[in-house]
């Protein structure tokens, strides 16, 4: 009979659906196993002596040295082919920094609380924390390279050891949540497929190759 008496909206936050306790509990762990991990999140943390590492690993996976070195080799090839690689290249990066400030201003999740923001170039939308844009940068990076470049396996394994690395150097970082991290592996997986699907060529974007 109180129930009945009830707004709508009371009487659900008494009965939260099963869905809502699964994902409450999901993000409750999410959030207790990430300040677990993140040993290098200051020097005085368990592992704060690798931080100076860590963060070497951060600039390894930053969008500014990626575009500057992409943009840089796109002007110094003599090769079409190489130069055809290479403006895909340069706009999957700049794809993957429009998408991943959009989705951050969406979420707007903050930082984890044991973050210290002392990171290396930032932007407004940095002082969110989904998704990582160190790891969908990796995952989409990861992904090209191996498609378009001939490797030795030697690199092969190394490119993709790299992927790993910088994806746990963000949560040992104190930089991102686990969940940030997943979602920036998958969002970059996918941003490939759509790199793929909209290939720069001199037949697709002939202004574009005139250019250079």
């Amino acid at each position: 009979s109180t129930a009945a008496l009830m707004p709508e909206e009371d009487c659900m936050k008494l009965n939260p659906s099963f869905l809502g306790i699964a994902l409450s509990s999901l993000l409750a762990i999410d959030l207790w196993a990430s300040k677990r991990l993140g040993v290098c999140a200051r020097e005085g943390s368990t592992w704060g002596s690798a931080r100076p590492l860590m963060k070497v690993i951060e600039i390894s996976g930053h969008g500014i040295p990626w575009l500057l070195g992409t943009f840089y080799g796109v002007c110094q090839s003599d090769s079409s082919a190489a130069r055809e690689v290479l403006l895909n290249l340069l706009f999957a990066l700049l794809l993957d920094l429009v998408m991943v400030a959009v989705v951050k201003g969406i979420v707007k999740r903050p930082r984890p609380t044991h973050n210290k923001m002392d990171m290396f170039i930032t932007i407004s939308v940095d002082k969110y924390s989904f998704p990582s844009g160190h790891a969908t940068r990796a995952a989409l990076v990861c992904r090209f390279v191996l498609r378009h470049l001939v490797l030795a396996v030697p690199l092969r394994v190394l490119m993709v050891l790299w992927v790993i690395i910088v994806s746990v150097s963000r949560v040992m970082l104190g930089r991102h949540n686990m969940t940030d991290v997943l979602f920036g592996l998958l969002l970059g997986y996918v941003l490939y497929s759509v790199v793929e699907y909209c290939w720069l060529s001199p037949l697709s974007a002939p202004a574009l190759f005139a250019l250079w």
